[in-house]
């Protein structure tokens, strides 16, 4: 029996070692299993067109402006004040937004917008200048109406 204590501490740490590796790779692809099994909406394409309202936090200020927007034209109020910009789409997610009476230099650049998640009445998106995008911000839209 003393010359079997070795063999039956081996097959004792196997079989325990056998187990907990098992149990460890549960432990690490249930959680996974739910992340993966998680997508977000993106219905695009009813945010094509319509009027809408974003809100955004500029030095402490809540600055809200309202847009509408059709297949080609999106027309900007902040403030009093219109201005029109040209739209494409590169697909139903993203689109390149470009002034048409641009003020200055700065104006003058394109943004590209993509909608990153989409819910009932609006949409949460990503934008930047075309070819900067190391300034990359994020905004949520409410659609008004269609």
């Amino acid at each position: 029996m003393v010359a079997l204590k070795p063999i039956i501490k081996r097959v004792n740490f196997a079989v325990n070692t056998h187990y907990m590796t098992k149990k460890s790779i549960l432990f690490v692809l249930t959680p996974l299993l739910f992340v993966a099994c998680f997508t977000v909406e993106r219905d695009c394409k009813p945010f094509q067109t319509g009027s809408f309202s974003f809100t955004t936090v500029v030095n402490g200020d809540t600055l809200v402006s309202t847009f509408e927007r059709d297949e080609l034209i999106e027309i900007d109020y902040y403030a009093g004040i219109a201005d029109t910009s040209t739209v494409r789409w590169i697909n139903d997610c993203e689109c390149i937004v470009k002034k048409l009476n641009p003020k200055s230099f700065q104006d003058s650049k394109a943004v590209q917008m993509k909608i990153l998640s989409t819910f009932e009445d609006g949409y949460v998106f990503e934008y930047h200048l075309v070819g900067n995008r190391s300034n990359i911000q994020r905004g949520r839209v409410e659609k008004i109406s269609d």
